[in-house]
């Protein structure tokens, strides 16, 4: 067998060490802790002086500058999306077909989508966490992801829904990025080894906080937002559960009051 001149050998060395191989795959996820303070801030103009470690906002609405600043203030940042739901207003609204949009979710120009159509949706959403991947942000926050309690329009069971999350938090893991699980109490039990941390709307108001304590059992913060009552009605609940709660309004401003 003729022997490769010595400068190629070296050169194949090389190129092997510098290859990647199916083996390879993202660094560690951020895991944020239970009691991790947060800013939710999803309209109007962003407020960036709130000091909280943990920022989540629009995916779509903030540029890879924004996040690269509050990454320079020390901020973790999440990207907010819509995966359960259709909006009209966001650039890739043309792209889902007809055949997946039911019926509308109480917000204007939103309407579910049938999640047992993952064909058509696992590269729609994975289009989407490849954007927050590229914009940088650490986390994503995937919204709408309880519509089989809801009237969507197509008959969605319990097994869809688990499906379905779960293709969302793998979507996002394989980019690096940790993930959040949205509302979705009932599901839970069977979730939270899948997802990173929970965001939930309104438990309190509902009665509904302990049914979060599994994700503080797994050393997973739950970020809390209430709309309805005042601070002194969930505050000292929240803080024996270990929950990062806030006081919102509907439209999730800037404006905020934490526990």
């Amino acid at each position: 067998m003729r022997r490769l001149p010595l400068l190629v050998a070296l050169l194949l060395v090389l190129l092997a060490g510098c290859t990647r191989t199916s083996d390879d795959k993202p660094g560690p996820r951020w895991q944020p802790r239970p009691g991790t303070a947060w800013q939710w801030q999803l309209s109007g103009r962003l407020d960036t002086s709130v000091d909280v470690p943990v920022y989540d906002i629009d995916g779509f609405d903030h540029s890879e500058d924004t996040v690269a600043g509050l990454h320079d203030d020390g901020r973790k940042v999440i990207c907010y999306l819509s995966t359960g739901a259709w909006e009209e207003f966001r650039p890739d609204a043309g792209k889902f077909p007809k055949a997946v949009l039911g019926r509308g979710n109480g917000w204007k120009g939103e309407r579910w989508l049938d999640i047992r159509r993952t064909d058509v949706l696992e590269p729609l959403m994975a289009a989407r966490i490849d954007m927050c991947r590229d914009k940088g942000f650490d986390a994503v926050e995937p919204d709408n992801m309880d519509g089989y309690r809801n009237e969507t329009g197509f008959p969605l069971m319990a097994a869809d829904q688990l499906r379905y999350n779960r293709l969302i938090a793998r979507l996002a893991h394989d980019r690096g990025l940790a993930v959040g699980l949205k509302n979705d109490l009932d599901q839970i039990p069977e979730l939270v080894g899948d997802f990173d941390f929970a965001v939930n709307e309104q438990c309190a108001q509902y009665g509904e906080c302990t049914a979060l304590k599994p994700f503080v059992a797994a050393g997973k913060a739950v970020f809390h937002a209430e709309y309805e009552i005042p601070t002194g009605r969930f505050c000292a609940d929240s803080r024996r559960l270990k929950l990062s709660s806030l006081l919102k309004k509907y439209e999730l401003g800037a404006w905020r009051r934490a526990c």
